[in-house]
């Protein structure tokens, strides 16, 4: 069994069609064939339905695809890492964040990457949930993510750091001209909600938070993207809770943003299978760098925690600059699907 046979393996089933395949890898449809005969053979038994009209997994080839896919992409890591050794100046990074960080957050880092660094090709793969973040990284997808701090991970995790947490009205609201607002004051209030809420200790973060405010948060409009849900919420279908970063990429100046009393604030970091290093390394520093301050020195609600409203244990000097926390490993495990 080769590296190869795998990646023609991968090919084919994308492209449900050795023809198609064979001509993407630029081989002859024969030897692709051969390839996956050999590539059978070694494993036991078939890994492709031959159909009339293109091909499918057997049950054997399902079982066989993801390990294949990982093994193919820490090569290509491998590849990349190796060359990161000798510096920034080549070859290229592929970073993967959920996709608040990626609208609100990267687009500034990319460009100062750029700047500094116009020879090394950055590819960016952007997730609606961290758990999907999780699961892809860990397969190798990429070689960095960025998203909030992944519970259990077995390999590398560096804080970067915090995402401010506001609430968006429009300009008519009752509230427009203020700058703070406590969650009791919303409570007859619609909220437009997100699929990527963060999820705190099983309960998504804001029933977790208005509960323990004293009541249930009324849902008007269920979104997929945070960013949509900003958007509705400035043209009045009700209030939204988002990142500070993300606020500014969705409408700009057009609604008002209120910080919540006590604040809300969460760590997120980078983290990857292993210890970044080259051009990665660099990477990770310009982010630490690049990260939006929090805007007030409020007491701060992080991650919603267990006990009780935020107390002054709870509040948080300005953020640093770089934070000087060394890299997080923990041994390898298996992670439960």
């Amino acid at each position: 069994m080769s590296l190869r046979q795998m990646e023609y393996f991968l090919t084919v089933v994308e492209e449900a069609s050795f023809t198609r395949a064979a001509e993407l890898l630029h081989v002859s449809q024969p030897a692709l064939s051969h390839q996956i005969k050999a590539l059978e053979r070694s494993v036991g038994g078939a890994l492709l339905e031959r159909l009339p009209r293109g091909v499918r997994l057997t049950p054997m080839g399902r079982a066989f695809r993801p390990h294949a896919e990982l093994a193919v992409r820490s090569a290509a890591q491998a590849r990349r890492a190796a060359r990161a050794t000798a510096g920034a100046e080549g070859g290229e990074l592929h970073i993967a964040a959920v996709h608040s960080v990626a609208v609100g957050v990267l687009p500034d880092v990319f460009a100062r990457w750029r700047a500094a660094h116009p020879s090394v090709l950055l590819h960016l793969h952007e997730y609606a949930t961290s758990e999907a973040l999780e699961e892809q990284v860990e397969r190798g997808t990429a070689d960095l993510a960025v998203g909030p701090a992944p519970d259990g991970w077995p390999g590398t995790v560096l804080p970067v750091g915090q995402e401010e947490i506001v609430l968006v009205v429009p300009f008519d609201d009752r509230f427009a001209g203020r700058t703070t607002v406590t969650l009791p004051e919303l409570a007859d209030r619609p909220w437009v909600r997100c699929a990527m809420e963060p999820v705190v200790h099983g309960e998504r973060f804001l029933d977790r938070a208005c509960g323990r405010a004293g009541f249930t948060p009324r849902t008007a409009v269920f979104t997929e993207h945070t960013s949509t849900a900003v958007r509705m919420a400035a043209a009045g279908v009700g209030v939204c809770a988002a990142p500070a970063h993300l606020v500014r990429e969705a409408v700009g100046g057009g609604c008002v943003v209120l910080t919540p009393d006590p604040a809300w604030r969460r760590t997120l970091t980078v983290f990857s299978r292993l210890a970044p290093t080259g051009a990665a390394e660099r990477f990770v520093d310009l982010l630490r760098t690049s990260w939006p301050r929090p805007r007030a020195p409020l007491p701060v609600y992080e991650d919603c925690p267990e006990d009780g409203p935020a107390s002054p244990e709870l509040s948080h000097p300005p953020f640093p600059a770089a934070p000087p926390a060394p890299p997080r490993t923990a041994p390898p495990r298996a992670r439960a699907r």
